[in-house]
């Protein structure tokens, strides 16, 4: 797919074309590697709308499976480092709001390329753990309140998500996985509206107490 993939991240304007070739990519790894989505939705999204997608991270396949399970386009902010994966960091870095966590000025540029981005009808995703924790016996780590500090100055909608199975599938511990199911909790969002920065950790909080109770208690 990459020569097509090329062509729709020459100009701006196409990657809602982009993304949906991103998704037929990510189903074709998902269901190639054996793997099987699962999804239970509480709520579908609107078409049209932009809301901060937020979800717990376990594992690369994070990343397929949030394309998977989201039809709206939306643009990932991840760290940087992600780009110098082969093939994959090529369009990594084109189409995704990179940060620098060590940098505060990378940090604060985040918020104005999010601008950009929300303003053209698009979706953001943020992992909120910041990275999969290296005890992998951790169930959810502490969030941090980048997402959460974006969805409340563009007030925008939080989507939360817990994907249940990843780790299990598709590990960072070498030789260990299997195909099988990849269970999916869309839940409710959360709206922002009336919120104030103030209200970020209350956000934080809420928001990790979703996904936490999902993963205590699946409902899928």
């Amino acid at each position: 797919m990459s020569p097509i993939l090329i062509i729709s991240i020459l100009r701006e304007q196409w990657y809602p074309l982009f993304f949906r070739l991103a998704r037929v990519w990510a189903t074709i790894i998902l269901l190639g590697m054996g793997f099987k989505p699962k999804i239970k939705r509480d709520e579908v999204y609107v078409k049209g709308q932009s809301y901060m997608l937020v979800a717990n991270h376990t594992s690369m396949s994070d990343i397929m499976l949030m394309l998977y399970v989201s039809r709206n386009p939306f643009v990932f902010v991840g760290k940087k480092e992600l780009a110098k994966i082969p093939v994959f960091g090529f369009f990594y870095k084109r189409t995704c709001i990179l940060v620098d966590r060590k940098n505060p000025r990378s940090r604060r540029d985040v918020f104005t390329r999010a601008q950009a981005k929300l303003n053209q009808g698009l979706s953001v995703c943020i992992f909120p753990e910041g990275g999969v924790p290296d005890d992998e016996r951790v169930l959810l780590d502490t969030f941090k309140d980048g997402a959460f500090r974006l969805a409340i100055e563009h007030k925008i909608p939080i989507a939360p998500m817990t994907f249940h199975d990843n780790k299990k599938r598709f590990s960072y511990t070498f030789l260990s996985g299997s195909p099988g199911k990849m269970r999916v909790k869309v839940h409710n969002t959360i709206p922002t509206a009336t919120l104030e920065m103030e209200d970020k950790r209350m956000l934080n909080s809420k928001t990790r107490a979703v996904i936490l109770n999902e993963l205590e208690n699946p409902t899928v």
